[in-house]
């Protein structure tokens, strides 16, 4: 099949959603399926209002419009709800091609730690968003539970995997710092609760691997943590397999691919039990789940890596991209080729 993916979020954002749409993407090709991403790449683009690390791509319905002549999609998959969302989403209906998308952050709870905007208007517009879609493809039952409380239709569940070659736990970096080594890896931004980690009482080392707008903040009022900045791969991996508790203080996650990512490299989890890590963690046996995150912190160091690692074995990025092609619209034979029902084209 012709799959188009469309996306606000792509390199060089560093985030769980990237990885999702990367790995998907390859596992795709792999199968033989032809895909165009419909990405920021290459394009103009202006600073995300509160967060200038993502870059927004504006005014992209000819540029849509363009894709879609070109490459006459089988499929349309829509990952963000960003510009470039809309602008495939507007282009979607003007045609009347079925499309999926995809429910990858809490929306009104980023929204709503950043400004005094209500839960229910922001979901209301979520609502009239993703409800044109013929699915909303979310990572958790726990996910699709909520969506579904919060009168969403159509969610579906698309899991996710981890890259065990590149995240394993034998090859360790070296810490020299007082141990345990409690590490934290991600978007270091208000919404990822990471203060409430680095005011914890723990004994020994807190690492913390990401950047994001809070990094300067944080980094000046806790000085006796350690700010590593971004790492990827193998050398990412060295530095999760050599810890001793991954801490995870979200509270607004839909999954946290960094926990799969963490167990790979025989990292118990600490979290707390909300949505993502209750789908993610088995409590008591790969992490340890509990309202007190400095009691999930020091049970979790008790908890065995090996099933931590065999547990992260039965998720792959192959069955994950099963999934999502289960669940795609095919669009009508042609419709996507007739540009003058494309905005932004002419006859």
């Amino acid at each position: 099949m012709r799959i188009v993916i469309a996306t606000d979020a792509w390199s060089p954002q560093v985030n769980g959603v990237v990885t999702t749409l990367t790995q998907t993407r390859n596992e795709l090709m792999r199968l033989g399926h032809t895909v165009r991403m419909i990405t920021p790449e290459g394009q103009r683009t202006v600073p995300c209002p509160t967060y200038p690390e993502i870059r927004l791509a504006l005014f992209q319905g000819r540029r849509i419009a363009r894709e879609f002549a070109s490459f006459a999609p089988d499929c349309v998959h829509i990952a963000t709800e960003g510009p470039i969302g809309f602008a495939t989403r507007r282009a979607c209906r003007k045609k009347r091609m079925p499309f999926t998308t995809s429910y990858h952050t809490q929306f009104p709870e980023y929204v709503r730690a950043r400004a005094p905007v209500p839960l229910a208007l922001t979901y209301a517009f979520l609502r009239w968003y993703h409800g044109a879609a013929e699915r909303v493809l979310v990572a958790t039952p726990c996910m699709q539970e909520m969506l579904e409380k919060r009168r969403f239709k159509n969610a579906v569940l698309w899991s996710r995997g981890v890259d065990t070659n590149v995240f394993r736990a034998d090859v360790k970096a070296q810490y020299d710092l007082p141990r345990p080594i409690w590490i934290n890896v991600g978007r270091v931004s208000v919404e990822k609760n990471i203060e409430q980690f680095l005011t914890l009482d723990l004994p020994g080392s807190k690492v913390i691997v990401g950047d994001g707008p809070d990094r300067a903040r944080l980094q000046q009022r806790f000085p006796d943590c350690h700010f590593a900045g971004f790492k990827f791969g193998a050398e990412l991996a060295a530095l999760l397999a050599a810890a001793d508790v991954f801490v995870f203080p979200s509270r607004t996650d839909t999954f946290g691919l960094v926990m799969l990512e963490a167990m790979a490299c025989g990292l118990p989890v600490a979290a707390l039990p909300v949505t993502g890590p209750v789908d993610v963690v088995q409590n008591g046996v790969t992490g340890v789940l509990d309202d007190n995150l400095r009691d999930a912190c020091m049970q979790a160091l008790n908890i065995n890596r090996d099933k931590c690692r065999r547990y992260a074995e039965t998720r792959s990025w192959g069955h994950s991209t099963e999934q999502f092609v289960a669940h795609l619209a095919t669009v009508p034979d042609g419709s996507a080729t007739n540009a003058s029902a494309v905005p932004g084209t002419h006859p």
